[in-house]
């Protein structure tokens, strides 16, 4: 989808003025966000590597926690994270 901002030079008009015009163009059109939106775009992972990456954190989530019991480790007290 493409989206084509043009501006046009009025009489006496500067170029620093017509720039400026043009940016304003550009933000509000919303060109800017859509383009960086797909600047770090990452692929989805496949099935295979989530289940693996989901039974390990199972496994460290099973150890903590007789590790805990077993009074080994202290426990989280910091809450979650922001």
């Amino acid at each position: 989808m493409a989206t084509n901002v043009q501006v046009d030079k009025h009489n006496n008009e500067s170029s620093a003025n017509v720039i400026r015009r043009f940016q304003k163009r550009v933000q509000g059109a919303g060109i800017i966000p859509r383009v960086r939106s797909g600047r770090y775009h990452t692929r989805i992972k496949s099935d295979n590597v989530r289940r693996t990456a989901r039974l390990k954190k199972l496994v460290k989530k099973v150890t903590y926690e007789k590790l805990l019991k077993l009074g080994k480790v202290a426990e989280n007290t910091r809450g979650p994270r922001r």
